[in-house]
């Protein structure tokens, strides 16, 4: 028992010495981003799946999207990778337009997609550090099909509104076929009957189906509040 003692001493004291020097480098993504970031100008960031292949109607759609966006004054921010995020990129890049990729070290399907500005491509090790960037700087969140990833963007900047953390910005989801559903759910189960949410909850989403939609959605919204940080 008491070599097992020494062992778990040991260790534990190793994972305290490894997360004291991780603070170094957990600091160093910050100022790094927020050195980075505070250049861009106000931005929008789009989000969704790295599987979406470029034949996809929503790789198209997410590349339209961002079109207008730039069109309409903003940049683009995405995770910097493949799929609906090099869409993204693709669309702020062929409109002219600041595109923006917080990339992030990932086992698989994340790379760096050649549609991002070369002086605008920043790469994180922390989830957490590029969450930041990405609530701080975008001035809406439009939120395409994708997975784990997409739908854990989605609910912490819900979160962050629902709690007064930041300041309300516009979450739109893109696609009434893929997120009807999701949201059938959370009205009728979280809502209605386990009173997990409150009603004006339900109306920190909007669902559409095109760009020009997501278009008048921001434009609304930013003739009514005034373009800044949103913390």
């Amino acid at each position: 028992m008491s070599t097992l003692r020494n062992t778990n001493h040991k260790s534990w004291n190793e994972i305290k010495i490894n997360d004291s020097w991780a603070l170094f480098k957990i600091m160093s993504e910050f100022v790094h981003g927020y050195e980075r970031m505070s250049a861009i100008g106000p931005c929008v960031s789009i989000f969704g799946s790295a599987r979406t292949n470029p034949e996809h109607k929503y790789y198209k759609l997410a590349t339209e999207v961002a079109e207008k966006i730039v069109e309409h004054g903003y940049g683009v921010i995405t995770g910097g990778g493949p799929g609906i995020m090099e869409a993204g990129n693709k669309g702020a890049h062929l409109a002219g337009g600041t595109s923006v990729g917080l990339n992030i070290d990932l086992p698989f399907e994340q790379h760096d997609n050649p549609y991002i500005d070369k002086d605008k491509n920043l790469d994180f090790d922390y989830f957490f550090v590029r969450k930041v960037m990405f609530v701080k700087y975008s001035q809406g969140f439009v939120v395409m099909p994708g997975g784990f990833g997409t739908l854990d963007e989605l609910f912490e900047a819900i979160t962050l509104i629902q709690t007064h953390k930041i300041d309300k910005f516009p979450i739109i989801l893109v696609g009434h076929e893929f997120w009807d559903g999701l949201l059938d759910w959370v009205k009728t189960t979280l809502l209605d009957s386990f009173k997990n949410i409150s009603a004006n909850d339900m109306d920190l989403v909007q669902v559409v189906d095109t760009a020009d939609e997501v278009i008048d959605i921001l434009n609304k919204f930013y003739n009514q509040y005034n373009l800044s940080p949103n913390f």
